[in-house]
């Protein structure tokens, strides 16, 4: 049966104007930190309660088949999984996620707040509004607008964790005890992603995997007068820098870990450079950075590929350092410093974090104590190519609904379960998509979500889903 892309627009529009905008606009008021970020989250119950929002909306969308459960394993985070029976042949696994990031209310802009939704065309902003409280909605909402239309639609399943800011450390349990309710899928679809811009419809053919931890440097038992340590002592601060040089070029930023680096193939260049004439200076452009700053790639291509094929470190916190308000001359006990390494497609995340682990600890700088403690480690993800119809779908609905061909892009990001499914389903493809893309702010300040592309993406996604039974 042929898609009458326009009608679906239509409806879609309205879906998300008079229901899905509404309810994530109280999701966003849900801190909902993910369990990494928030010890106590089960006492808390607000991922409990994300989830309790989005099946009372599940619950008014009239979908035909439809049923869900919780799911809890131990004292791991929950898990939701939806299932709607199929009118058609194939099955479809949707997978998105509801904990969210912290965030620092004063760095927000006036007027806007992490946990305050707040719409200013195109956009709505708040903490978890992209990454990914829409994905489940979009999805949902992507079948719905098939059965409105008496169009055949595969069985579908949707996976909806909380713990994936948390590097998705719950999640395989799940994946084991609900391998029966999962099926055999032709396709596994990841709204967490996005893209350069907004016009276009964008595939993530590739993510960089994660790997974190806890450098710790302890050179005394209490804070010492500088003045009498000073010549001394050697400083934790000091011999953090000794020890990050270990992994890390400071002068070019190169991860020095040979573990954490794959051979780059002339074929991503190619692409890299086919990106940058799409794409142009945007970015670049879209960092807020300071106006002197310059980038650390000679060309736009290359800055492409570093920050998608290449291993990069982040310093994303410390302890043992007081504020420069009330730093007094003393010297202190100890430093200690948050690493996160991305890591290309194709490094092993373990073989990666242990290698660190063994580069840092080993023969400790004047003897201090020096201990890694790693606490994340996840996989990057490269997709196979898309079967013939389904990707003949996708590039029929991206014209029609934007005028322009859907395109391939890499994400820096990483979403674990994609290497968890891809390892548990070889066979199955795999579209990872979204509406992230320039300015987004996901994990950061102003974070926010492109309404248009949203409610465009549900159609496109809703043509892709129907070609798995079948229709055109």
């Amino acid at each position: 049966m042929a898609l009458d892309l326009g009608n679906l627009m239509d409806r879609s529009d309205e879906i998300w104007e008079q229901s899905i905008l509404p309810s994530l606009s109280d999701f966003i008021e849900i801190k909902a930190l993910s369990p990494l970020f928030e010890p106590d989250w089960a006492n808390l119950g607000e991922l409990d309660a994300t989830i309790e929002l989005f099946c009372k909306w599940l619950d008014e969308q009239g979908i035909s088949g439809m049923s869900y459960e919780t799911h809890r394993i131990d004292d791991l985070s929950p898990v939701l999984l939806v299932t709607i029976e199929g009118s058609g042949p194939g099955e479809v696994i949707f997978y998105s996620h509801l904990d969210k990031q912290p965030s620092k209310p004063e760095l927000w802009s006036e007027g806007l707040h992490p946990l305050r939704a707040v719409r200013r065309d195109p956009w709505l902003y708040g903490r978890g509004s992209v990454d990914d409280g829409y994905g489940g909605y979009l999805c949902a909402t992507s079948i719905r607008l098939l059965q409105e239309a008496g169009v055949a639609h595969p069985r579908c399943t949707l996976i909806i964790e909380t713990c994936e800011e948390s590097g998705s450390f719950d999640l395989p349990p799940y994946l084991e005890e609900l391998t029966d309710q999962l099926g055999d899928p032709d396709m596994v679809v990841v709204m967490d992603s996005g893209g350069p811009d907004y016009d276009h419809v964008w595939m993530t053919e590739a993510l960089r995997g994660l790997v974190s931890g806890t450098l710790s440097v302890k050179v005394s038992h209490e804070g010492i007068h500088s003045g009498n340590s000073g010549g001394s002592i050697p400083s934790s601060f000091r011999i953090q820098r000794i020890l990050l040089d270990r992994v890390e070029d400071s002068a070019t930023g190169r991860v020095l870990v040979p573990e954490m680096h794959v051979e780059i193939p002339q074929e991503v260049r190619d692409k890299a450079i086919a990106l940058r004439d799409v794409v142009g200076n945007s970015i670049w452009e879209q960092f807020p950075t300071v106006d002197s700053l310059r980038q650390a790639s000679e060309t736009t291509e290359d800055m492409i590929v570093a920050m998608n094929w290449e291993p990069t470190l982040s310093i994303i916190g410390a302890d043992g350092l007081p504020s420069v308000q009330v730093a007094g001359n003393v010297l202190r006990t100890n430093t200690d410093l948050k690493l996160s390494f991305r890591i290309p497609p194709g490094v092993d995340s373990e073989v990666a974090i242990d290698s660190a682990k063994k580069i840092l600890e080993k023969d400790p700088p004047y003897g201090a104590e020096v201990t890694f403690t790693p606490d994340s480690c996840a996989d990057g993800f490269h997709a196979p190519s898309l079967d013939g119809t389904v990707s003949d779908a996708i590039h029929e609905a991206s014209m029609e609904l934007t005028g322009l061909p859907p395109l391939v892009t890499w994400t820096g990001g990483t979403i674990p379960f994609m290497a968890m499914m891809q390892g548990k389903y070889p066979e199955a493809m795999f579209l990872c998509t979204g509406t992230s893309g320039p300015g987004n702010n996901a994990h950061g300040p102003d974070e926010k979500l492109h309404i248009p592309s949203s409610k465009r993406l549900t159609v496109a996604l809703s043509a892709t889903i129907s070609a798995i039974s079948g229709n055109s």
